[in-house]
């Protein structure tokens, strides 16, 4: 690796079935607590049924599924809130850390991050987020929720070779914000119900779970 690598996410929504396994593959690997979520899955959808006059129906509902976690992105506005320096870029692999030494546990990260990735560890008091893996990539392995993902709709790599393989994103699909904020480094493939970032005219169906 050099000084320029820099790791991040595709996701494939074409195939996500919103089984979450991902999340929970991913609150196993770091025994994380209640109400700590590194990864999430969103469920967006809407549309209605209509009654025509000779009793048939028409209808353009949808839904599709996206996971979520951290997207170490390039401009991370955590990083820019963070008082302490606790929440930090590595230069090494572009992978964003929070130095649990440094966190004060302000959460000023948590309401600068457009995507909730920055949660707040109560009973420790200290910031956590999605560290990539970086364990496992120095093992040559995988994050633990792109190897358990039953249907291959993640992965993770540099983003040149995931550029090479899948292409530039489709865009940022509801619910998630506009890619400008941030400048993630996430690829998304697009469910052909897919809706734009702004104005999508459907809603988060379980926002309880995320």
């Amino acid at each position: 690796m050099t000084e320029s690598t820099q790791y991040g996410f595709y996701v494939d929504t074409t195939k996500c079935t919103g089984c979450k396994v991902c999340h929970v593959s991913c609150k196993d690997r770091k025994d994380l607590p209640v109400g700590v979520n590194w990864r999430r899955v969103y469920e967006y959808g809407g549309g209605s049924w209509a009654a025509n006059a000779d009793g048939s129906f028409e209808q353009n509902v949808f839904s599709y599924y996206t996971s979520i976690g951290c997207n170490h992105c390039n401009e991370p506005v955590c990083v820019k809130a963070c008082p302490t320096g606790a929440m930090h870029k590595r230069r090494e692999d572009g992978l964003v850390h929070v130095a649990a030494e440094l966190c004060i546990g302000c959460e000023s990260c948590a309401r600068a991050c457009p995507y909730d990735a920055p949660q707040i560890d109560v009973d420790r008091k200290v910031m956590t987020k999605c560290d990539g893996c970086y364990e496992r990539l120095a093992e040559g392995k995988n994050p633990s929720c792109v190897e358990a993902c039953p249907l291959r709709a993640l992965d993770f790599d540099t983003m040149e070779n995931l550029k090479a393989k899948y292409g530039e994103s489709d865009g940022h699909i509801a619910p998630l914000p506009s890619s400008s904020i941030t400048s993630p480094n996430l690829i998304i493939k697009a469910n052909k119900h897919g809706r734009p970032t702004e104005g999508g005219d459907g809603e988060v169906l379980n926002f309880a779970e995320v």
